[in-house]
This record gives structure tokens, C-alpha cells and sequence, in this order.
């Protein structure tokens, strides 16, 4: 009874040891259950890290798409933008473009660290989780042609309409060079009107009235024109409208101006029903410094901004196409390359401008669509279109090697930042900073939007120099001039480059490492260009041939892959001029040293930067060469003047 009795005593006095062992022994029993939940979720999200699934076949990744206009029977939503946190622009770069036939067969959208994110969505989840304003724009959808742009189009309406009415406005460029696709897209508008249709039928959240979609159709060239009296509904009077387009003829498009134009117009009217604009466009516009006025204009209404556009020139302003004239007088065909805006794919450009000779000339795609759209579309949640087209008239465009890989240019996206923090924050590095100082002062054309100035001195002749050995001399010693002139520069401005590669390694963006290893290749091989170019015009002028052809009166200069070595006396000749040195043979030494030095350059950046635009350009330059050959020809001048006013305003 006594040891009874004390019990009671001894059991309190040893029950906080009984509730810690019990608490620990819980703890670890729990930690071990939730160990086999761990470890399938850790095993999930490392499989979400790779890109493609293993049993994909490649034949199914390259496919090409059959399309037509036949309008879908069933319903595939596709989301038209990423989601975000925040209304408008995210601060990081924009994504890249996507290839829709490979986005099919993407487990994740980013490669910056694994995140729960697929490229898929049903329409339940957009319709609950992608509100107004939480949608960043698609900056990049690579399509096939119009009519597969038309059926994510018509995806994007639906998603609009179950919860709004809707009123999407047809902003067309009135350029020449969009005639074509202007008919193309009437055609395929019916496909729009007809998939809703159907959708109509399946999807009991669309309400049947004939009010739940309008449309307006206008068109811009220098001032905006309305070809609808009134929002339509009925799709048979939205192509007579798209059919009232003409051409504008002072070839001016003011493209920015005429967006925020037309949503202001139809904000008011529009009151309730929510506003999608749809801009047909193969232009980047001449109004590129008033995008942030559009912008406003459609954030303001909340209204996504869609582009039916093309690739932006590489690092470039401009594309040209070809256009053939036949002289009625002389009945002689004519060619003529006319300009069309188009790019660049950045803020400012981040390529060098000039080609060692003159200003580029070249139609090489960016990958990417021109800065403004792109913005736009972004900035909006609307989604930028890159069309394929075939633009057989445009010159220098390779239509067979224009894709490039989809993983190798996600990478390389351009920073889509307003200009004025665009230049801040490139103005906070000196390795950006440098490079753009050299770009600025090489550039020989003139662009008030993007350059505060330029040297027309860059642009040295090398066509048309007069037949006649005395006018020939003459026009030579000022291109000379020129030339001697330009290799000065190009020396300056490989030592800037040179005074900040020790920064190279620290530039986490490798679209600025491209910039720089291409540039510092190209300006190594516009020195040598240069240098062959003063050794073939030394020896045109003191071994002047006769014409091969009895009709030539000009001569012209054509890149070359074969090089010249300079004889004794050209040399000699050479040396006096530009205070030489070494002798001949130390100096073709150090030159054929620095000819293999600038293709290994070259090599390195299609090593670096492989699948890209920069390998690309690294690519065309080895092609090029260094040297050149001269040739005669007949040049009429009196004829391309005559034409000249027959031409139409790109």
C-alpha cells in the first residue's frame, strides 16, 4: 500500500521526460512517413527540367504544317502570353519566339531555374487564372503563314468573348509591299467567323447574339482611315471593308501614332466591351520614338496589341526589295532595290552598321520581330506573329537557312526596355558602353531616331568608276583618300574593343558578348578589306586593261575570296605612301599572319554562338573574303533616272 501510494508522486515527477520521449518519438516517426512523399516530388521536378520528352521523334519536332482555311471543328486553346505577377512589362528580359510546332512538345518554358511551367494550358485555367492585366505578351510566335496565324487569333477572341463582349480592330499598313497579304488575309477572315461558329455551339458560357463580336477595319499610312461606318458583326461586309484599302503614295507609315489613334477612337464607343487590336504590318514603322504613346494608349484600355509581322533585319535598320522596270524607250529591264523599315530588333542597334566599305546592304533576319512591335505586343499581352512569307523580292534574304535553332536564340533575346532605360542601363557598363561608342562612330548612314550622327566618308565607292583611264585616276585618288582614312578608324577602334576584353568574361548577357566577339572579328577583317582594296585600285590605276565587253563605259569593284600580294614596285609604291617599315616580305608575312588570325576569329564566334545570327553574319563574311576582283560593264544612268519616278513608295 505505501509503494502504492507513492506512486501517484513518482509518476509526476517523471512525466516531462514521458512527454519529450513522446514528442521526439512522434517527430521522427512523422519525418520517416513523409519521406516516400518527398521523394516522388523530387523526382518530379527533376523532370521538369528537361526540354524535350525522350520519345519524340525528330520527324514529329521538323514538321511541316499542311495549313488551309478550312475552320477548325474542335476547340484548342492555346494561352497567348506567360503569366506573370504583375500588369505590364516584367523587369527581366522578354522571352524568346516560339515555334509553335515545337512549343507542342515543351515540358517548360525557361531554362533560368526549374520551374512548374508548361507551355499548355486547357481553358478552364486560362479562363481562371489569366485575368485582365496578368497576361505579359508572346514576343515571338513562329507561324507558317496567315492561316495559322488566323486560328490562334480566333483562340485568343474566344477567350476574350466568355468573358466580355468584344471589339477587335484590323489595323492594316497601306504599303505596297502588302497588297498580297492584305488578299490573303480576306480570305482567310471567314475561317475567324467560322470557328466561332462553332465554338458558339460546344461552349454554353458564349452568348448567341449577333453584338458579342464586332469588328472595325482601318488602315494607316501618313494619317489613319476608317473603312467600316460602324463596328460590323456581319463577316461578308468586314471584307468589303479590307477590300476599300488603297496604297499609300507618300510612302510614309506612322505606324505608333495611327495604334494610339484608333484605340482612343474606340475606347469611348467601345465602354464595356473589351478592345483587341490586330495590326497587319511588314514594316517597323517611321514614328518608332512615339511606341510608348501607343503603348499607354492600349494599357490604358486594357487592350491586347496582336502583330501579323516579319523578322526584324539583324542589328539592322533596313530591308530592300527588288523591283523591275521595263524602259519603254530603250526596252531595257531596270532593277532597283527600294528600302522598307524594318528593325532593329533592340532599342539601338548593337551591331556595327557599316560592312568595311560602305553602309550594309545585306537581309539578314534578326530572328526576332523589329523593337517596336515587339514592345508592344508585350507590353499589351497581345502576342507578335513572325510570318514567313516568301518575299521572294527581297534582297539578300536566304529563304531555306532564314529559321534559326529555337534553343540556340532563346539566349539571345533582346532587352524590349523603354529607350531611355535601355541607354541607362548600357550607359552603367563600360563593356556595353564601349562597343556601342564604336558602332556609333562607324556608322555611315543617317538615322535621327537611333544615331545622333554619322560619316558619310565611310561610304567608299567601289561601282561605276569611269571607263576613261584619266577619270579614273582622278575618282580613285579620292577613294583612296577614303579608304586610308576609314583603316585609321578601324585601328581606334579595335584598340577600344581591345581595352575592355579583360570586362568580357564578367557580361552576363551573351547577346553582348556576341555583339562583341563579332564586331571585334568583322572590324579585324574590314582592316585587311580595306588593305586589299588600296592594292587592287593601286594596280587598276598603273595596269590599266582594256574593256572586255565593246558596250561597257564603267567599272566595278566585286568581293573576292582571292587575295593580292603586292609586287616589288606596288610595294614600294605603298610603303612610301603610308610610312612602312618593314620590308615586303615581313610585311606580307605579317599580313598572311593576320588573315589566319581574323578567319580563326571568325571560326570562333560560329564556335561560340552556333545557330545564331552573329554565326550567321561571322559565316557571310568568310564567304565574302578579303579581296576583289574589278570587271566592266554597261551602266545606264539616264535610264534608272527616267524609271525612277515609276517606282512605287515601299
Amino acid at each position: 500500500m505505501q509503494e502504492l501510494a507513492k506512486s501517484p508522486s513518482s509518476f509526476a515527477k517523471n512525466a516531462p521526460s514521458l512527454v519529450v520521449s513522446l514528442v521526439v518519438h512522434v517527430a521522427i516517426f512523422g519525418v520517416l512517413m513523409m519521406i516516400p512523399m518527398i521523394i516522388p516530388a523530387a523526382t518530379t521536378d527533376l523532370l521538369l527540367e528537361s526540354v524535350f520528352s525522350e520519345d519524340t521523334p525528330r520527324e514529329e519536332i521538323e514538321k511541316q504544317l499542311q495549313l488551309d482555311t478550312k475552320p477548325a471543328e474542335t476547340l484548342n486553346v492555346v494561352q497567348g502570353g506567360t503569366p506573370s505577377t504583375a500588369t505590364g512589362a516584367a523587369a527581366q528580359p522578354a522571352s524568346t519566339p516560339v515555334t509553335l510546332q515545337k512549343a507542342n512538345v515543351l515540358n517548360e518554358t525557361t531554362v533560368d531555374a526549374p520551374r512548374i511551367e508548361t507551355m499548355n494550358f486547357s481553358d478552364e485555367v486560362l479562363v481562371a487564372e489569366l485575368g485582365e492585366g496578368e497576361v505579359t505578351g508572346e514576343i515571338g510566335a513562329m507561324v507558317e503563314g496567315y492561316g495559322q496565324a488566323m486560328g490562334i487569333i480566333t483562340q485568343e477572341i474566344i477567350r476574350m468573348m466568355r468573358q466580355d463582349k468584344v471589339l477587335v480592330i484590323w489595323l492594316f499598313d497601306e504599303s505596297g509591299s502588302l497588297v498580297d497579304d492584305r488578299k490573303e488575309i480576306r480570305e482567310n477572315y471567314l475561317r475567324v467567323y467560322d470557328e466561332l461558329g462553332i465554338v458558339v455551339e460546344q461552349d454554353k458560357r458564349l452568348r448567341k447574339k449577333n453584338d458579342q463580336l464586332l469588328t472595325v477595319v482601318a488602315s494607316y499610312g501618313q494619317t489613319i482611315h476608317e473603312h467600316t461606318r460602324k463596328p460590323e458583326y456581319k463577316p461578308e461586309l468586314v471584307k468589303e471593308a479590307i477590300d476599300r484599302i488603297q496604297e499609300d503614295v507618300t510612302g510614309e507609315e506612322n505606324m505608333c501614332r495611327s495604334i494610339a489613334e484608333i484605340i482612343r477612337r474606340h475606347r469611348v464607343n467601345a465602354r464595356s466591351r473589351k478592345i483587341a487590336v490586330i495590326v497587319v504590318s511588314d514594316e517597323s514603322g517611321d514614328d518608332g520614338d512615339y511606341v510608348e504613346e501607343a503603348v499607354k494608349a492600349a494599357r490604358t484600355a486594357k487592350a491586347p496589341i496582336y502583330f501579323l509581322g516579319r523578322e526584324s533585319m539583324f542589328g539592322y535598320t533596313t530591308a530592300r526589295q527588288r523591283v523591275v522596270l521595263t524602259d519603254q524607250v530603250t526596252m531595257q529591264d531596270e532593277a532597283f532595290w527600294l528600302p522598307i523599315r524594318r528593325g532593329p530588333e533592340t532599342a539601338y542597334p548593337e551591331c556595327l552598321q557599316w560592312d568595311g566599305l560602305h553602309g550594309r546592304w545585306d537581309g539578314q533576319s534578326a530572328g526576332f520581330g523589329p523593337y517596336e512591335q515587339v514592345r508592344m505586343a508585350r507590353e499589351t499581352g497581345g502576342i507578335f506573329f513572325v510570318l514567313p512569307g516568301e518575299e521572294k523580292d527581297l534582297v539578300g534574304r536566304d529563304i531555306d537557312q532564314r529559321k534559326y535553332d529555337f534553343l540556340a536564340v532563346r539566349e539571345y533575346r533582346p532587352l524590349l526596355l523603354e529607350r531611355p532605360v535601355y541607354v541607362q542601363e548600357r550607359s552603367t557598363s563600360q563593356f556595353r558602353e564601349t562597343l556601342w561608342r564604336v558602332i556609333a562612330r562607324l556608322n555611315p548612314t543617317k538615322n535621327d531616331l537611333l544615331f545622333k550622327t554619322y560619316d558619310r566618308e565611310l561610304n567608299i565607292r567601289r561601282e561605276h568608276f569611269p571607263l576613261q583611264p584619266v577619270p579614273f585616276r582622278q575618282e580613285a585618288a579620292r577613294q583612296v583618300v577614303k579608304a586610308a582614312k576609314a583603316m585609321l578608324l578601324v585601328d581606334e577602334a579595335i584598340g577600344m574593343l581591345d581595352g575592355v576584353r579583360h570586362l568580357r568574361r564578367g557580361e552576363e548577357y551573351p547577346r553582348w558578348r556576341a555583339g562583341y566577339d563579332l564586331a571585334d572579328a568583322q572590324l579585324h577583317m574590314f582592316r585587311l578589306r580595306l588593305f586589299q582594296y588600296l592594292l587592287y585600285m593601286d594596280n587598276h590605276v598603273n595596269n590599266m586593261p582594256a574593256p572586255k565587253n565593246a558596250n561597257s563605259n564603267v567599272w566595278s569593284f566585286r568581293r573576292n575570296r582571292q587575295t593580292m600580294v603586292p609586287d616589288e614596285a606596288q610595294y614600294q609604291r605603298l610603303s612610301a605612301a603610308f610610312n612602312i617599315k618593314k620590308t615586303r616580305d615581313e610585311y606580307i608575312q605579317m599580313v598572311a599572319e593576320q588573315e589566319k588570325l581574323t578567319i580563326e576569329m571568325l571560326d570562333k564566334v560560329i564556335q561560340d554562338h552556333p545557330g545564331t545570327p552573329w554565326a550567321r553574319r561571322a559565316e557571310r563574311e568568310k564567304q565574302d573574303g578579303f579581296g576583289f576582283s574589278i570587271f566592266d560593264h554597261n551602266w545606264n544612268p539616264e535610264r534608272r533616272e527616267r524609271l525612277r519616278p515609276l517606282l512605287p513608295k515601299l
